[in-house]
């Protein structure tokens, strides 16, 4: 068990598509290489880590009407990536890795570290940062108001 400080306040969706090409320089690609699209999908989560406030992130005015908060930017967790949804989608092989996949499965570990990276790099150009942020400002605004407080959240 582990105590929890983040607000997790948007999540989002993904699908991308890698091309993963190994080339043997001076063979021909009929002999030697590969070539693997592959579809990833996952998930990523965007949170707010309440746990790092600092002493001066909640300040309450003199008259005991309004309330300012500074919180930290939103954070993208590490992607999930959905194995049940992820699969090659096309392989072009040489006949040298034709034949060595004869002897065994092929390691897809690539992949998936590949497909992670993409899956994180998606998310950051969407708005799910944007969207966290603002649901994070919601719910403190929503929560402080209904104990009587005029509040003014600051994102540092």
């Amino acid at each position: 068990m582990r105590d929890l400080s983040q607000y997790h306040a948007a999540a989002g969706e993904f699908q991308v598509v890698l091309d993963i090409e190994n080339d043997v320089k001076w063979v021909p690609a009929a002999l030697a290489g590969e070539r693997t699209l592959f579809v990833a999908a996952g998930s990523v989560n965007a949170f707010v880590d309440l746990g790092t406030l600092k002493d001066d992130g909640l300040v309450v005015s003199a008259d005991g009407k309004t309330v300012e908060l500074r919180v930290p930017k939103a954070q993208l967790d590490k992607p999930n990536l959905h194995h049940d949804r992820s699969y090659v989608f096309s392989q072009e092989r040489g006949l040298i890795n034709d034949l060595q996949a004869l002897a065994g499965p092929p390691d897809q570990q690539r992949f998936y570290v590949a497909a992670e990276a993409k899956l994180a790099e998606a998310a950051k150009q969407s708005e799910l940062l944007t969207r966290a942020e603002e649901n994070t400002r919601v719910m403190l605004t929503g929560m402080l108001q209904s104990l009587g407080f005029q509040v003014k959240v600051i994102t540092d």
